[in-house]
C-alpha cells in the first residue's frame, strides 16, 4: 500500500506547457506516473507528449478524465489561485512545487484546501513519491526502492538524503514527501504520521524536521500517544544562531522550543529515535526494525 498517491492515481499537471512542467512531466511519465490532462490557461484543445490533452481550467480537465490528482508548476504570483482551483474541484491530492508564494495568499489558499477535506503538499517542496507507481514532483525516482519504509522530510536535500541512506542499508521505501519549509503549508508532519500509522504496508517511519516553529514538537507529542510503529528522527540547524533565518521561509528560532537541541530532547523524551546525523537514519532504522 502507499499513502496519498499510487499506481491508480489520475494526475493533472498545471502549467504543463511551461519549462518547468514540460520538463517534470516527461520526467513523471518516464516513471510511470499516469498523467491524465494538463492545465494551462489559454491554452486548451492542445495535445502534448503525444496524447496528453491541456485544458483551459481544473474544472474542464476533471470533467473529462476524472482525475484525482494535480501538480503544480506554475510562477508563485499564481500558484495559490492553481491550488485554490484545484481543491474547489475536489482534486483528492495536489502537490505545489512553486516557491516564493505570498504568505496572505498562501493563508487563503489553505482555508480553501481545509474546507473542501483535500491533501495538499507543499508549497516550496520536492513532491512526493510512492516508489515503482507514481510520483508528483522533482524527487529523482531512481534513487527510491520498493519497501516498508516511509519517509517525511521538510527538506528536499534531506529527503533524497533520507531514501539514499535507507537504501544502502538494505531498507526501501512505500511513500517519501517532502512536506515543504514554508511558514504556511499543507500536510504538516502530525497528518502525515498519521497517514503512515494508517498504512498496513509502512513499517517505519523516517521524521526529517528543521529549526523553527513547533510542528516537530506536536508531531511527537500525537506520536507518543498514537504511533504503533518505530520512529526515526533528525533536526537540521543544529548550529544555527537565534533570528537568522536558515534556507526555508520557516527555518528561524524565535523561542526555545524551536530550536534543533530543544527538539531533539522532545523528539527523545517521545520515543522517537534521534540521530545527531543525516548519516545515521538508514543505520538506526535497520537497528529498531
Amino acid at each position: 500500500m502507499s499513502i496519498l498517491i499510487n499506481s491508480n492515481s489520475k494526475v493533472i499537471v498545471q502549467g504543463i506547457t511551461g519549462s518547468e512542467g514540460s520538463f517534470h512531466t516527461k520526467q513523471m511519465l518516464e516513471y510511470g506516473t499516469n498523467i491524465v490532462a494538463g492545465v494551462t490557461p489559454g491554452k486548451g484543445g492542445q495535445s502534448v507528449f503525444d496524447n496528453i490533452p491541456v485544458f483551459d481550467t481544473v474544472e474542464e480537465a476533471k470533467t473529462n478524465t476524472n482525475a484525482n490528482a494535480s501538480i503544480i508548476f506554475v510562477p508563485p504570483r499564481f500558484a495559490a489561485n492553481a491550488i485554490i482551483e484545484s481543491a474547489k474541484q475536489k482534486i483528492n491530492t495536489i502537490v505545489c512545487i512553486s516557491e516564493g508564494i505570498p504568505v496572505r495568499d498562501m493563508i487563503k489558499a489553505k482555508t480553501i484546501v481545509d474546507n473542501n477535506n483535500v491533501n495538499l503538499i507543499g508549497p516550496n517542496c520536492p513532491g512526493i513519491i510512492t516508489v515503482d507507481e507514481c510520483k508528483l514532483g522533482i524527487i529523482p525516482g531512481f534513487i527510491a526502492k520498493k519497501g516498508t519504509i516511509g519517509v517525511i522530510s521538510k527538506s528536499g536535500t534531506l529527503t533524497y538524503e533520507a531514501i539514499d541512506q535507507l537504501v544502502k542499508n538494505g531498507l526501501g521505501q512505500t511513500t517519501a514527501l517532502g512536506i515543504g519549509g514554508d511558514p504556511i503549508i499543507g500536510t504538516d508532519m502530525k497528518k502525515a504520521l498519521e497517514l503512515f500509522e494508517n498504512d498496513a504496508d509502512t513499517k517505519g517511519i523516517v521524521l526529517i524536521g528543521e529549526i523553527g516553529g513547533t510542528m516537530e514538537i506536536e508531531a511527537a507529542l500525537w506520536a507518543n500517544e498514537n504511533c504503533s510503529k518505530p520512529i526515526v528522527g533528525f533536526i537540521a540547524g543544529q548550529t544555527a544562531p537565534p533570528g537568522r533565518r536558515m534556507g526555508h521561509a520557516g527555518a528561524i528560532i524565535s523561542g526555545g522550543d524551536e530550536t534543533a537541541i530543544a527538539k531533539m530532547k522532545i523528539m527523545t523524551k517521545c520515543g522517537i529515535h534521534v540521530c545527531n546525523s543525516p548519516a545515521d537514519i538508514g543505520k538506526k532504522m535497520k537497528e529498531i526494525l
